[in-house]
């Protein structure tokens, strides 16, 4: 059987960055003119509050409309398939790479207009040169290009980008093998329930760290446009010649724990952001235990302190599952998640034990773990 991906050429680098420019613009082309939900962000580090569109929901289920006219048509017998995605997984990459170096260089360039507008605390403690934490962080907080906010945008081509790929490992072992195994289907699936139930409530990305006080630059650039959609789509690469089917009982502890892991990832984020908009509403039936008028300690947020990052991490366990034992390779995928959002706890809990001081302790003696439970 013939190597699934192409090998890195002029020609197949001409085809991937056709084919990365043209689902971008449509990405863009969603976002610039779908109906979207109209929500005030959160006030930044200036104070201003940004008033954003929201048309994430729009361009996923279109996203979807459009992958099931493939599969209906590939079903009747057309000649279509989005096989070319992985077969072009490298050059697309590569093109990925310099794209995203090529538009933070740009928004660096077009930044220097106005100057920068906020600046995230943590790129003026790094002992780097000044240059490299400008490419870096970025010298702007929310650049709009034809009234679309970018660093909302990418989040588009990045999330949707890695569904796409995930699916275009289904079609590939679909055209290799004629037929796809109930575990590629569970992933796909599992990805269609992330994007959805984070669509759903999308204005909650408002109250994120990265939309309200970071920068655009390189690193979230280049985290949206590379990192994300070809990592987290990992698993597909030993899934697709993987063809002995999971078991019944196999797929249904997978099922269930993905939705555990899932409801953990999202219920918290949703306590947090819910508590944020109204702090007596009532969370699990119950008002809500607050801490000096500040720190929920409720809910979710009665049992870990980042306990939003230990749902996610344990979602990217559900999508490595999909693969069994077939290579410790796709567990990578959770394993990189882990690494990234324990360093992050640590910064956060850094921010907030220099935000609430005495108040802070107190809560890590009713949340005391930060992501893994009885060990961090």
């Amino acid at each position: 059987m013939e190597p699934l991906a192409l090998p890195v050429t002029s020609e197949t680098l001409t085809t991937a960055a056709q084919m990365l420019l043209a689902f971008l613009a449509a990405t863009f082309v969603a976002a610039r003119f779908l109906p979207g939900i109209e929500r005030t962000g959160y006030p930044q580090p200036d104070g201003t509050r940004k008033r954003y569109t929201l048309t994430g929901m729009p361009t996923f289920l279109l996203s979807n409309m459009a992958l099931a006219a493939v599969v209906v048509a590939k079903a009747l017998g057309f000649d279509v398939s989005l096989t070319p995605g992985v077969r072009h997984f490298w050059p697309l990459l590569i093109v990925a790479l310099v794209l995203s170096t090529f538009f933070t260089l740009a928004l660096l360039a077009w930044g220097r207009r106005a100057g920068p507008v906020c600046r995230s605390s943590e790129s003026t403690d790094l002992p780097l040169p000044a240059w490299v934490k400008t490419f870096w962080f970025g010298n702007e907080c929310n650049p709009e290009l034809f009234g679309v906010d970018l660093k909302m945008f990418l989040y588009q081509p990045s999330l949707i980008g890695a569904y796409v790929l995930t699916v275009s490992f289904a079609f590939a072992q679909w055209d290799r093998h004629g037929f796809v195994t109930p575990q590629m289907l569970c992933l796909c699936f599992f990805w269609f329930t992330y994007l959805f139930t984070h669509y759903v409530k999308e204005e909650f990305m408002l109250s994120t760290w990265d939309v309200i006080a970071e920068n655009l630059g390189f690193m979230l650039v280049w985290g949206d446009l590379t990192y994300l959609p070809f990592l987290y789509s990992l698993p597909g690469w030993w899934m697709v010649d993987a063809t002995e089917p999971f078991s019944a009982s196999a797929l249904a502890l997978l099922v269930a724990f993905h939705f555990a892991a899932l409801a953990i990832f999202r219920q918290s984020n949703w306590q947090k952001a819910r508590f944020k908009q109204d702090p007596a509403a009532p969370i699990w039936g119950k008002p809500p235990r607050v801490l000096g008028g500040k720190l929920l300690a409720s809910g979710y947020w009665g049992i870990g302190r980042k306990i939003n990052y230990t749902g996610e991490i344990l979602v990217y366990v559900s999508f490595a599952l999909c693969a069994g034992a077939v290579s410790p390779w796709p567990y990578v995928l959770p394993l990189a998640l882990l690494g990234l959002l324990v360093q992050r706890a640590q910064r956060d809990d850094k921010r907030c034990r220099a935000k609430y001081g005495a108040l802070w302790r107190e809560y890590g003696e009713i949340a005391r773990f930060r992501v893994i439970p009885f060990i961090y």
